[in-house]
């Protein structure tokens, strides 16, 4: 306890990491109240919008904060920016102009332009879509002398600037705050939810409402920890690839250094987007087969939308394994690693530069993403077992899944800068051993 408050007190005495602190507290305290103010022309009284928490939707108000289901002005959220932030990193993999474009400093910041503007059109569309959204499901809600074109184009406007203002705010706090701004503003969405889901476990299971009482409660608790510190394992696991650099000396000989470096290579180097890509293919069967009314068509959709069922922790299983190697196929180029090792005179010992160095870190990359898909599919399916084990749904979507996953990774990240931070000013770290290391690892 004495550490944590000395540790507290050196935060607080770097005036500049203290500014940083206190300016991303602002901007988060911003966007929660934002997620608190209804549209114009919308009754908040008669809005009923339960449907959005499930499914792909409720997976879209989870990213929200809870603002989609309440019609907020921050109905979108972010991730009208997180796809066209997507797209455009697929575009840089398809595209060589793109490509090129990325590795220059002026590039890149041609490419954020246009990521600015793609939001606008992709927030437009979305806005768009939410609108029929809530006269279908919420007409009541929508003010008769507020409705017609109206309400459409003002919803639309509203919306958009929401969007673009949480976008805002996002980069500033990457910029003056502590951070990446976008998953910080997505993650406090997410654990905003947590208290109150707590409450509601620890009501159930002390009013008798649940099953086994507060001895389960506890033993609940306990489970959750476990769940947290196998996904900071997940989260942090790599497979160090050595390294050596040859330097040339006085008359023209080659001298290995004995300084030794490594290739940190995650095992889960995809992060949460396999399971973000296995969730919406999930959707898809049950929107498609939604039209008919055949009994072996509604018996797929009741099974593929059901997290509880077999089939679907099978198929969900699946898909995030299958993505979780499409999506390290795109983000990991075991080539390029090699050339740029090549001309920093660097080499793994025992492997020839060039090729031969791509096809050894690519095999050592493959070898380690089957376990580390394996253990991210287990992490998916863990809500769908809390809540066959009687963990009420909203208590249950913590214990892994994409909540989880998306806090750990954040809140290491977000650690990691207030001890380089600490580091950097001859402060002692967060902890007494080791290194915070986030999601992102040291690139070559």
């Amino acid at each position: 306890m004495k550490k944590f408050i000395t540790t507290l007190k050196n935060i607080w005495s770097i005036d500049e990491l203290r500014n940083r602190i206190v300016f991303t507290l602002t901007l988060v305290l911003i966007y929660r109240v934002g997620c608190y103010i209804t549209l114009p022309g919308i009754n908040p009284v008669n809005l009923t919008l339960n449907s959005g928490k499930e499914g792909l939707l409720g997976l879209f108000n989870m990213f929200a904060g809870g603002a989609f289901s309440r019609a907020s002005i921050f109905a979108l959220g972010v991730m009208p920016y997180i796809s066209a932030s997507i797209f455009m990193q697929l575009a840089g993999i398809i595209i060589p102009q793109v490509a090129k474009m990325q590795k220059e400093e002026s590039g890149r910041r041609t490419i954020n332009q246009y990521t600015r503007y793609l939001t606008v059109l992709v927030t437009a569309f979305q806005a768009s879509a939410y609108i029929a959204y809530l006269r279908t499901q919420s007409a009541a809600a929508i003010a008769p002398e507020f409705g017609g074109l109206l309400f459409s184009m003002s919803t639309i406007i509203v919306l958009t600037a929401g969007t673009l203002f949480v976008m805002w705010l996002g980069e500033k706090i990457t910029d003056k705050g502590i951070g990446n701004g976008t998953s910080l503003i997505i993650m406090v969405g997410i654990l905003a939810r947590l208290p109150e889901s707590l409450l509601y476990e620890f009501s159930s299971k002390n009013t008798g409402a649940g099953v086994g009482g507060m001895l389960v409660f506890l033993i609940e608790i306990a489970m959750f920890i476990a769940v947290i510190v196998g996904l900071i394992l997940l989260t942090q696991g790599t497979r160090r690839i050595p390294l050596n650099y040859a330097r040339k000396i006085v008359g023209g000989a080659k001298d290995v250094s004995s300084s030794r470096d490594f290739i940190p290579l995650k095992v889960n180097s995809s992060g949460v987007m396999p399971i973000i890509f296995a969730q919406a293919i999930m959707f898809i069967p049950a929107t498609i087969l939604g039209f008919t009314n055949n009994e072996s068509a509604q018996g797929v959709i009741r099974a593929l939308s059901d997290n509880t069922s077999l089939w679907y922790n099978i198929a969900y299983a699946v898909l995030v394994i299958g993505f979780t190697y499409f999506y390290t196929a795109l983000i990991f180029n075991p080539t390029e690693i090699a050339d740029n090792l090549k001309r920093n005179n660097s080499f793994v010992p025992g492997v020839k530069p060039g090729e031969d160095t791509a096809n050894y870190i690519a095999t050592i990359m493959d070898r380690i993403t089957l376990p580390g898909a394996v253990f991210l599919a287990v992490a998916g399916i863990l809500p769908g077992i809390a809540s066959l084990l009687h963990v009420t749904s909203g208590f249950a979507s913590f214990y892994g899944g994409t909540s989880m996953l998306i806090g750990v990774g954040v809140i290491l990240d977000t650690l990691q800068q207030i001890e380089s931070h600490l580091l950097m000013r001859q402060y002692d770290g967060l902890m007494k051993t080791g290194r915070i290391t986030g999601r992102q690892a040291t690139t070559i």
